[in-house]
């Protein structure tokens, strides 16, 4: 029995070294700018940019098959941190006129008195911020809502709409200012 449990601890150590040796051998490389892209991103996995994630959109933008301005839940901040690592020009969230800028922030509403129950929405919502059943209404838990639209097209009976988050006390964020740390470093040694 001694001999038995020998055998099996020096296989496991043999092979946990050749397993070591083949994982730093044939070690692949990844592209650290597809991470750094990821970084900025704020990894909501919506869809809104058009690709099923943050990751696969991080991986598009980083061999420049994607613009920079296609999150929208991250808006013209996740924009502008995207062109200042890429080094490309800004364009703002929403296409390349200023007016039109980014959509207002929105969550989904269902109309229950529509809803039929058939849980087509379910499925798409990448989040699952949607609550129901078989034949049972269905209701949007609005916390979890990144307002991606993808429980919009599905539904038979069009009664899901998307509602803009009214700014208030409670859903207020505070919208840090941007400053150029370029132009404070060249103004505080121009000063004594």
């Amino acid at each position: 029995m001694l001999v038995a449990i020998l055998v099996m601890a020096g296989l496991a150590i043999l092979l946990g070294a050749i397993l070591g040796f083949a994982a730093l051998k044939f070690k692949v490389e990844g592209n650290p700018l597809i991470e750094q892209v990821g970084a900025i991103l704020p990894q909501t996995q919506c869809g809104q940019c058009g690709y099923p994630g943050c990751a696969p959109y991080a991986e598009a933008v980083a061999k420049g098959e994607a613009e920079i301005n296609l999150c929208i839940p991250g808006g013209n901040a996740v924009a502008k941190g995207i062109s200042e690592l890429m080094g490309v020009e800004f364009k703002p969230v929403g296409g390349d006129d200023a007016d039109s800028g980014p959509k207002p922030k929105q969550v989904a509403f269902i109309d229950e008195s529509l809803c039929i129950g058939c849980t087509a929405c379910l499925k798409p919502c990448p989040q699952d911020a949607i609550l129901g059943a078989s034949k049972l209404m269905h209701t949007i838990l609005p916390d979890y809502c990144t307002g991606c639209e993808k429980c919009v097209p599905v539904c038979p009976v069009d009664c899901i709409t998307m509602v803009p988050i009214k700014e208030d006390i409670a859903s207020w964020k505070w919208r840090y200012p941007v400053i150029p740390l370029q132009n404070i470093a060249a103004e505080s040694e121009g000063q004594p």
